[in-house]
């Protein structure tokens, strides 16, 4: 009672609180030999808000690849199951293609309806939707190595008369592909619909709750950036350098042809999703506290993968074109399927004849 009494007194004195702040908790000490650092690791950096504008122009962009790619692929998986007997291993590899880039623009209405609008399909269809994308992201590379090396046993190892046993473990190999395609996406549970308050709306994104979230989101990163493009993609300009190489060094045109769609099929792919890798690898790069963290930079490389990522969907609207129309065989047998079934007039008996001739010379690819 003593010391209020003395304080309350002291307090009457003081013109100027500074000194009583100063005097009892030693404030200007404090004040002098604390200093304050932001980090701004710590900072909770803005969402991305877009316009409306931008917003219906993605949902315009996926429908139309869904437009595309549908139909494309379909058509791509009736002319190659109509010739099951005599189907190759390249055929076969590029079947599941078609099955895979099929599934993932099934679920691109889901997309095109969360741009302009929050996720309003649950919980549920948000895990499935993330793992049908990442079985595609795996599974579709995977095929094409499958069928650079395919190309690669046929051309300068001269396989082509084991065709029979080429199918038979092709059949197999497809069937490793998809499971190791959906053990690699198992990750992809790890996503959950949930409200972002800076959106102001639900979201289907990513979402780990462990304790150690930074280190299992570094992890699947790592793994897709080496299992999912670098070591395939190695893969692939290998045996495609050795295929173009052999093929240089023979003369026929049916075999330059075949040079030029496998030119095509890389420069695609790399166009296709090039710039998403080297995008997500900056995103790690930064997660891993080799960049440094600012909010402008976390900003550009958010908007670079979304971006890129959306480009890379238009790799399953031009497998169809790469592996499908550019083939003089599968021309002809479109075209012999589209004579049989009564949707196009045949022109003469000896244009058929001579294409069913030159069609059991050719190849898809």
């Amino acid at each position: 009672m003593m010391i209020d009494q003395n304080i309350s007194r002291h307090m009457m004195n003081i013109d100027d609180f500074s000194e009583f702040y100063n005097e009892e908790f030693n404030y200007t000490e404090y004040q002098n030999d604390t200093e304050f650092v932001l980090n701004e690791e710590t900072l909770l950096c803005s969402s991305i808000n877009m316009a409306d504008a931008i917003n219906i122009s993605f949902c315009v962009f996926y429908m139309l690849i869904f437009l595309v790619a549908i139909p494309g692929n379909l058509i791509v998986g009736w002319v190659i199951g109509s010739n099951r007997r005599s189907l190759s291993a390249s055929d076969v590899y590029l079947f599941n293609l078609m099955l895979a880039d099929t599934l993932l623009a099934l679920i691109l209405p889901f997309s095109a309806v969360s741009v302009i609008q929050s996720w309003v399909f649950g919980d549920f269809l948000c895990k499935l939707v993330c793992l049908v994308k990442e079985v595609n992201f795996y599974t579709s590379i995977l095929f094409l190595v499958c069928i650079s090396v395919d190309r690669y046993l046929v051309i300068v190892r001269a396989m082509e008369s084991r065709k029979a046993q080429r199918r038979l473990c092709s059949g197999v190999t497809c069937g490793l592909v998809w499971v190791l395609g959906f053990v690699l996406s198992l990750p992809s549970f790890y996503n959950e619909a949930f409200y972002d308050k800076f959106l102001n709306r639900t979201i289907c994104a990513e979402r780990f709750e462990t304790d150690h979230a930074s280190e299992w989101q570094l992890a699947t990163r790592i793994m897709k950036h080496l299992l999912g493009f670098l070591l395939p993609l190695m893969v692939m300009l290998i045996c495609y350098s050795v295929t173009v190489a052999r093929l240089l060094r023979t003369s026929g045109f049916q075999k330059h042809k075949a040079m030029k769609v496998i030119v095509a099929v890389v420069v695609v792919f790399l166009l296709c999703w090039t710039p998403f890798h080297i995008s997500t690898i900056v995103d790690t790069l930064m997660r891993a506290k080799v960049i440094h963290f600012s909010c402008f930079t976390r900003t550009s490389v958010d908007i670079a993968m979304f971006a890129t990522q959306n480009f890379g969907l238009l790799h399953c609207c031009v497998n169809p074109v790469l592996y499908g129309f550019v083939g003089e065989k599968f021309r002809r047998r479109f075209l012999q399927l589209l004579y049989r079934n009564g949707l196009l007039v045949r022109v003469s008996r000896s244009s058929r004849s001579s294409s069913l001739t030159s069609e059991a010379t050719s190849s898809f690819l």
